[in-house]
């Protein structure tokens, strides 16, 4: 009977046990709401990227989320998907890179920071104030300016969160490239025209093969784009007034201009300007010569609409050029008698070196006789002292263009542009393969873009450019593939399918060196990458503190290891270029309480 007892005792335990369990749908039920309880007291953000910053993006996940964010991600394929998305407001906050393309501090800042900037979100009296303050300062002055501003755009306002500066890295097919005829500026973007096959016969037979990350391009007017799409293009379409070596100095070299000189002021350049470069154009998808010379009526047209902000539609950086009051042809030498800074004149510092001195000053570019002495010379005149001025004209931005051609194309009335009947000077649909190619391009440099599909971009040499000189180029012909994936773009280099890869994968670094048949080139670079809300968001516009909890959860240092050390520590886009002395921390207990505040 006690055995029995004891077994019904048994059943009716286990029987209100099973009463009590929780079945799977209820768990998760349980699950959910527990989750959206957490859920509740944290702080929800969204971060915008392409798929091709995946590490990065899990990387701030991890580290936001242990301090109380509820992080959702928006990762899009490509470019194109990514500004759409951005344009839309559709994120919190965009992770962002920037490549200071003219080795000068005002570049790394004014687009992106002044309150009418091109790329701007930010409107902020005193960071316009402190940027036009820096840009009228040498090297020695504008360091503490760079150091406020950096203390206000970073620390008091959290405008931006800094994750890390980058190297330069570029894999070399060594076996068929002379790799010593590449090139590894730090700023300036590649210079095709120096490359050489190892068999000198290839560089006839066959294209030079690279590749970039997008495909969508924004356009082929130099002054209508400022990205990762068309900045290596059309810095190889369009020769400007002059260069930047590898290492940031403003040179002649390789320009439209045989010297440079400043005057006195700081406010007049000058530019003697050389007689061996004609546009090319595209006939019969071939580069062929026009016969036209670039000459300086095409400079003064080229720089007077790249500082007009309405001399196009959507122009993206005009900006860049706004300190430029005047652009004119002198055609008195008496002018030239002016002093530079170091004491010499205008004169003496544009004859410098020159086969043939100055025996006239021409306004009529047809006129033009280099070894005669028949000259063009272009003086730039700033709205106030603005030595940056020279960096600003190495950009692919102040790309000479034809003032024949484009005036030819853009008859358009500006104010009433409508995208899908009016056709600019440029536009990427025209050059592309289909029942829209109609390549009227005229280029300027060394190369000029042939066609475009959706998975490469071709290009031929510019027949009349510096022929005969060390400038010509030395391959006729180059293939950009569009291979957004770098690990795919990687995998390309290895295999011989393409001969250049510029932006190795830091992580990959080793793969290239231990390959036998590369080479890996490394140069530190003024390339930041950092995080930027969207301030026209109402929540974190108005919520510095919330922004700032973002800034201290962000631990720097840990993104660097993970790249096993192949990334430096950033506090702005300044960073490569000047040393303010600031420094960001993360630190996880001000990052809470700081949320905390931002919820209440």
């Amino acid at each position: 009977m006690k055995k029995i007892l004891l077994l019904l005792i048994t059943a009716l335990t286990l029987l209100l046990a099973a009463c009590n369990l929780s079945t799977k749908s209820e768990v998760d039920k349980n699950d959910d709401a527990s989750s959206k309880k957490t859920d509740a007291k944290a702080q929800e953000i969204e971060i915008l990227s392409m798929s091709s910053n995946e590490d990065d993006l899990n990387i701030l996940r991890d580290q936001l989320s242990k301090n109380g964010f509820d992080v959702k991600l928006n990762i899009q394929p490509d470019y194109g998907s990514f500004t759409s998305q951005k344009d839309a407001g559709n994120y919190d906050v965009a992770l962002s890179s920037w490549t200071t393309v003219t080795g000068n501090p005002d570049y790394a800042v004014r687009s992106l920071f002044t309150s009418d900037g091109d790329n701007s979100v930010v409107k902020d009296e005193k960071l316009d104030e402190l940027i036009n303050k820096a840009s009228t300062q040498t090297k020695d002055e504008y360091t503490a300016t760079y150091k406020q501003l950096e203390q206000r755009l970073v620390f008091d306002e959290a405008y931006i969160v800094p994750l890390y500066t980058s190297y330069k890295a570029q894999g070399i097919n060594s076996n068929v490239i002379d790799e010593s005829t590449v090139r590894l500026p730090k700023s300036r973007a590649a210079v095709w025209e120096n490359i050489s096959f190892k068999d000198k016969a290839n560089n006839v037979k066959e294209p030079l093969v690279t590749q970039q990350a997008i495909g969508e391009l924004t356009s082929l007017d130099p002054i209508k784009g400022n990205d990762g799409s068309i900045n290596t293009l059309n810095t190889n379409m369009y020769v400007r007034l002059v260069n930047l070596t590898d290492d940031d100095e403003v040179v002649s070299d390789g320009s439209l201009s045989y010297n440079y000189a400043s005057a006195k002021d700081n406010k007049n350049y000058y530019f003697l300007l050389r007689d061996d470069i004609n546009f090319a154009k595209v006939t019969n998808k071939k580069a062929v010569d026009t016969g036209e010379r670039v000459g300086a009526e095409d400079v003064k047209f080229s720089l007077d609409r790249a500082k007009d902000s309405k001399s196009v539609p959507d122009h993206r950086t005009y900006s860049l050029h706004e300190n430029m009051k005047d652009i004119e042809i002198v055609t008195d030498t008496k002018e030239l008698e002016a002093q530079t800074a170091d004491g010499k004149s205008i004169r003496e510092a544009l004859e410098d070196g020159v086969d043939s001195k100055i025996k006239s000053l021409e306004a009529d570019k047809t006129a033009v006789d280099n070894k005669a002495g028949k000259y063009q010379v272009v003086k730039v005149t700033t709205t106030e002292a603005f030595p940056q001025v020279l960096n600003y004209l190495a950009h692919q931005s102040a790309g000479i263009v034809s003032e024949k051609q484009v005036s030819k194309i853009n008859t358009y009335d500006v104010a009433k542009y409508n995208a899908d009947k009016d056709v600019s000077y440029g536009d990427a649909a025209t050059i592309t393969e289909g029942k829209a190619y109609n390549n009227e391009l005229y280029a300027s440099g060394p190369y000029v873009l042939t066609t475009k599909n959706d998975y490469e971009a071709k290009f031929e040499k510019n027949p009349a450019y510096r022929a005969g000189s060390e400038y010509e180029p030395k391959i006729a012909n180059v293939t950009v593939k569009f291979i957004a994936d770098p690990d795919s773009a990687l995998s390309s280099l290895r295999n011989g399918d393409i001969h250049i890869l510029n932006g190795v994968p830091e992580t990959k670094y080793e793969l290239v060196e231990n390959d036998k048949k590369l080479t890996l080139q490394k140069n530190k670079s003024n390339g930041v990458t950092y995080l930027t809300f969207n301030m026209n968001d109402a929540n974190i516009a108005k919520n510095t503190k919330l922004r700032q909890a973002v800034l201290y959860s962000v631990d720097q240092n840990a993104i660097i290891d993970f790249y096993k050390g192949n990334k430096m520590n950033a506090v702005s886009t300044v960073s490569p270029l000047v040393d303010t002395g600031n420094k960001v921390e993360a630190d996880a207990k001000k990052a809470k309480a700081l949320l905390e505040e931002a919820s209440k």
